[in-house]
Parts: C-alpha cells; sequence; structure tokens
C-alpha cells in the first residue's frame, strides 16, 4: 500500500496544516518518522490505531499496546488528535474497540 508520504513537503507548502487519514500500515507512513519531520508543520489527526490488521485481528492486549505506542509517539509536543485510521468495520469485535478506547482514556 501507498502512502502520501512523498507528497507531504510539496502539500504544506500549498498551505496543508492536517492530514487525515494517516495510514500508518501504508509504505513510509510510520508515525515516529512523520512526527519528527513534520510534527512542527502539521496536525496528525488520526493514526490512533491501525484498522486494516490490528483493530479487527489482533487480541485487546496487543490493541491496547498499539493504541499507546501510537498515541505516545503522536502526542509528543501537541499536533494530534485521537482518531482510528479508518472506519471501524463489522469485522472489528467489541472487546478491540473498548480496549482501544480505554487505552486512550489510560
Amino acid at each position: 500500500m501507498r502512502g502520501v508520504r512523498e507528497l507531504l513537503p510539496d502539500l504544506i507548502d500549498a498551505g496543508l496544516d492536517a492530514i487525515n487519514p494517516v495510514q500508518v500500515a501504508a509504505r513510509r507512513m510510520d508515525a515516529g518518522e512523520l512526527k519528527r519531520e513534520f510534527g512542527s508543520e502539521m496536525v496528525f489527526w488520526g493514526g490512533g490505531c491501525d484498522t486494516q490488521r490490528v483493530l479487527c485481528e489482533a487480541p485487546p492486549e496487543e490493541v491496547r499496546a498499539h493504541v499507546r505506542h501510537q498515541v505516545d509517539i503522536l502526542k509528543r509536543g501537541g499536533g494530534f488528535v485521537f482518531q482510528q485510521v479508518h472506519n471501524i468495520m463489522a469485522n472489528v469485535p467489541p472487546a478491540n474497540v473498548v480496549a482501544m478506547l480505554d487505552a486512550v482514556n489510560e
């Protein structure tokens, strides 16, 4: 899966100040790298939980750990609005949604 990473410098130059979604499973869309390179120039609206792989497939403990990790990275210095990467689909176990929300509120 391709990300928009390569386009971000030009989009910022054009006035972009927030990105949604933040597709953390896409190529070159690592949250830490994005935050280091662009965190002072834009808001990351999303990226708090990978809905493609983690939220729908992982056990609740892994979801919780993943969300804590993502939030710890993206919240540094501000400029982060928690949201999962995309919509929560019907195949997501309810326990995983609870784990995601609990992790954000810890």
